[in-house]
């Protein structure tokens, strides 16, 4: 092989872990200059690939794979900025958190959250699911009770259906009042998981 065919061929299939360090220098270098206003990542869970977004207040987006990944980038570009970076290493610690969940060693997030995409009513209903202790339910009446909105069922249904941080924040532990699931945003069958998996503990 000519030395001008081996340079085409590095072209054509660069080193893996080149790319990667490429990567690091370019998201460390938008991070100093402040123009990564959303860093992203997905990790892969026994639910599906989970989407991850940050901004620098916290957490602010887990999205499941049928909500699809591109177009919730695609709203959080409208939404918050279009200053988007796919960018792991600022998401490492809630991927190991996640993995600590699934695993059976986590019962409780402690992670920086971002709440701007929940405002008035849906924001108080998000904001009450983390006291709904791990391995816990409690019925939308309950939630609507708890926050201070006894006839809203219907809208503590919305909120959780809302819910911008699923899995994180606890809308699975919501169920209707005859126990069964009610919607879900990652599915019944994600929905049955999680609560299995607190059960379990």
């Amino acid at each position: 092989m000519t030395a001008p065919d081996s340079v085409l061929t590095s072209l054509a299939a660069p080193d893996p872990a080149l790319l990667d360090r490429l990567h690091a220098r370019l998201e460390a270098g938008a991070a100093a200059a402040g123009v990564l206003d959303l860093a992203y990542t997905t990790t892969a869970t026994p639910v599906g690939r989970l989407l991850l977004a940050a901004t620098d207040r916290g957490l602010v987006r887990v999205a499941f794979e049928g909500e699809d990944h591109d177009a919730v980038l695609a709203a959080l570009a409208g939404s918050i900025s279009p200053r988007i970076l796919h960018a792991p290493s600022r998401l490492a610690d809630a991927v190991r958190q996640l993995d600590e969940y699934f695993a059976g060693t986590r019962r409780r997030f402690e992670l920086p959250l971002d709440r701007r995409l929940s405002k008035g009513f849906r924001l108080s209903v998000l904001e009450h699911l983390p006291r709904i202790a791990y391995g816990h339910t409690e019925s939308y009446a309950q939630v609507a009770a708890a926050v201070g909105s006894p006839k809203a069922v219907r809208a503590v249904g919305t909120a959780c259906a809302t819910n911008p941080l699923p899995v994180v924040v606890p809308c699975h532990r919501v169920l209707r009042a005859d126990g069964s699931f009610g919607g879900y945003l990652g599915g019944p069958q994600a929905k049955a998981y999680l609560l299995g998996l607190e059960a379990a503990a």
